[in-house]
């Protein structure tokens, strides 16, 4: 399998396949609202939906990652979670990246994580032990009873790379935390919201007011 992945990718480079429809699906703040509703107040609902899509969401993991990480790759104290085997079509295994947890999507993963160790009593083993499958089963399936058409639970990961782009980081940056190695697969990612500009915007000024300020002269990351 893995020579004809290998053998996709360089067809691809060299414009002799063509690419697929790429989907741009992002779900409104609305929407999200609504499903982590639905989940909190279904007392039959096992899985912690209702913490796991916010969760995509600030760290654009997939649903199989989420699922595997373990609170021994959580770092607390500098914020960093690591990922281990990260799906990667030129290398099948060892493909372990550090991530650092941000707060800039609309919901914090570290507050999140703290949330999951008081519900499950554990900090051992994984933090979300549930199978991938069934994670995007329920979903699917609470979209579909709650009317919301045509969403996935990967179309989260597209909208937390999104967001990061909004928060105004560079496709270098956003790449620390999504682990494309191919930054020209980002552009897909960049379906900004027209009214996200203003919120950029505020924040450059901001940041080119703390340059002004600071005896350095350094400019601040994106917050």
């Amino acid at each position: 399998m893995e020579p004809v992945v290998l053998a996709c990718i360089a067809l691809g480079r060299l414009g002799l396949v063509g690419k697929g429809d790429e989907r741009d699906r992002r779900p409104t703040q609305d929407e999200l609202e609504r499903l982590i509703a639905a989940f909190e107040a279904n007392p039959r609902q096992q899985i912690p939906l209702g913490r796991i899509i916010p969760f995509a969401v600030a760290t654009a993991m997939r649903q199989e990652e989420i699922c595997r990480i373990e609170w021994a790759d959580f770092d607390r104290d500098y914020k960093m979670l690591l990922i281990r085997n990260r799906k990667d079509p030129r290398r099948k295994n060892g493909n372990n990246q550090r991530i650092p947890i941000l707060d800039v999507c609309g919901y914090d993963a570290c507050a999140i994580i703290n949330e999951q160790c008081t519900y499950s009593g554990k900090n051992s083993g994984r933090i979300f032990p549930y199978n991938g499958r069934s994670v995007g089963t329920a979903f699917h399936r609470q979209c579909q009873e709650l009317k919301i058409l045509d969403l996935h639970f990967h179309d989260l990961r597209h909208e937390g790379t999104s967001r990061l782009f909004e928060a105004g980081y560079s496709i270098e940056q956003v790449a620390l935390v999504t682990g494309h190695k191919d930054w020209k697969m980002l552009r897909r990612y960049t379906h900004l919201k027209p009214e996200g500009l203003h919120t950029v915007r505020s924040r450059k000024a901001a940041s080119l007011g703390s340059i002004r300020s600071s005896p350095e002269g350094v400019l601040p990351e994106p917050r």
